[in-house]
C-alpha cells in the first residue's frame, strides 16, 4: 500500500506539472498621454519692400579701424585702396558721419537698409582728397544701433551711384561706442 500511496503522489505531481500553466495577469490599459505639443515654429522674418538687397552679394572688401585726434573711422574698402564707405565718429562735435564715395552737385537721399530699419537720411556732397557724399547723425541715432546690429550686413544706397551690400563687423560698432 506504501508503494500504491507514493506512486499515486508522484502521479499527482507529474499531473500537477503538466497542468497548463496559470494564466499571466493582464497589464493595464496604456495611460492615455496627451500628443505632444509640436515645438513653435519661427515667424518669417519680414522681407524689405525692395525683397532683393539681403540675398545680393557682399560688396567686396573690408572694414578698418582707424584713429586720429578727435576721430575715428571705421573705413570699408579694398586694402591699399580709398575706402567705399565711411562711418566717423567726431568726437569734439559728438557727431557721426555716414560717407560714401562719389560725387554730386545737390542735396541727395542716402537710403540706409538693415534687418530692422529702412531710412533715408539727406546727404550732401564733399569734395577733398576722396570726394563722398555724407549724411550726419547723433551718436544716440536708434539707426545706429539697427546698423551695428543688423543681420550679418546693410545697405547704403545713393541714387546715381552702385549699392553697397556691407557686413556688419565690430569696427562699425568701436566708432559708434567712441561717440557716445
Amino acid at each position: 500500500m506504501r508503494f500504491r500511496g507514493s506512486i499515486a503522489a508522484i502521479a499527482c505531481i507529474g499531473a500537477a506539472s503538466c497542468a497548463a500553466p496559470a494564466p499571466k495577469p493582464t497589464p493595464p490599459p496604456p495611460v492615455a498621454r496627451p500628443a505632444p505639443t509640436p515645438a513653435p515654429v519661427a515667424s518669417p522674418v519680414p522681407i524689405p519692400a525692395d525683397g532683393t538687397w539681403m540675398d545680393a552679394p557682399q560688396t567686396p572688401g573690408d572694414w578698418y579701424y582707424r584713429a586720429a585726434s578727435g576721430s575715428t573711422a571705421a573705413l570699408f574698402g579694398d586694402s591699399g585702396a580709398d575706402a567705399r564707405f565711411a562711418v566717423t565718429c567726431l568726437k569734439t562735435e559728438r557727431r557721426i558721419t555716414l560717407a560714401r564715395a562719389g560725387t554730386g552737385t545737390q542735396t541727395l537721399p542716402m537710403r540706409i537698409r538693415t534687418e530692422t530699419a529702412d531710412r533715408a537720411l539727406t546727404a550732401s556732397p564733399a569734395s577733398g582728397n576722396l570726394p563722398s557724399i555724407i549724411a550726419s547723425l547723433s551718436p544716440t541715432d536708434p539707426l545706429l544701433d539697427a546698423i551695428a546690429f543688423s543681420k550679418g550686413r546693410f545697405a547704403v544706397e545713393v541714387p546715381g551711384q552702385s549699392a553697397l551690400y556691407l557686413p556688419t563687423w565690430p569696427e562699425i560698432t568701436r566708432v559708434i561706442e567712441d561717440c557716445r
